[in-house]
C-alpha cells in the first residue's frame, strides 16, 4: 500500500499501488497462457490459492525474491512482470505523460489477462512460424486503419 502523508501523519491508503495492480495482472495473464490454475501456482510457491489471487489483484505485494520465483517458474525475465508499468504509472500521475496516440492503441490489463486472450495466444503458438505470419497479416487487414504489412494489396492465405 501506499503511504500518504496528510498532516504531518503518515497514513497507508486502502487501495493498491497502479503498479502493483498492473504486476498483478501481468502474472495473472502469464498463468493463464501456461493454463496453471491459482492452487497449482500457489502449491509451487508454497502459498495458497487465496495468496496468489492477493498478487494477482494487486493487494499484496509481490517481494523481489517472490518475483524471482514466479520468473522461474512461469518461464519469464522478471521485466515481463514490469513492461507497460511505465504507462500505468504515467497515468496514474506519477510521471510524464504517455503519448496519447500510444495510450489509445495499448491494450489495458485486462485485455491482456483475459481468458479469451490466453486461449488466442495459445492456439496463435500452436502455428507455424508460416502460418503465424499469413494469420496476423490477415488480423491487420481486418483491423479499421490498419494496412499491415502488404501496403494496402489483398492478403493471400493459399499457399503460392
Amino acid at each position: 500500500m501506499s503511504d500518504l502523508v496528510a498532516s504531518g501523519q503518515v497514513m497507508m491508503s486502502d487501495t493498491p499501488h497502479p503498479v502493483d495492480v498492473h504486476v498483478g495482472a501481468r502474472l495473472r495473464a502469464r498463468r493463464r497462457l501456461l493454463g496453471i490454475t491459482q492452487e497449482q501456482l500457489g502449491e509451487s510457491l508454497g502459498l495458497t490459492f487465496q495468496q496468489v489471487q492477493k498478487y494477482e489483484r494487486g493487494s499484496n505485494r509481490i517481494s523481489a525474491s517472490r518475483l524471482f520465483e514466479l520468473s522461474r517458474i512461469l518461464c519469464v525475465p522478471i521485466s515481463y512482470f514490469y513492461e507497460g508499468a511505465e504507462a500505468v504509472a504515467d497515468n496514474a500521475g506519477n510521471g510524464h505523460a504517455v503519448p496519447a496516440a500510444a495510450a489509445a492503441t495499448a491494450p489495458d490489463a485486462s485485455q491482456l489477462a483475459s481468458q479469451e486472450t490466453g486461449e488466442l495466444l495459445r492456439h496463435y503458438y500452436r502455428l507455424t512460424p508460416q502460418v503465424r505470419r499469413r494469420f496476423l497479416d490477415l488480423l491487420r487487414s481486418l483491423t479499421p486503419g490498419e494496412t499491415g504489412d502488404n501496403g494496402g494489396r489483398p492478403i493471400r492465405l493459399a499457399a503460392e
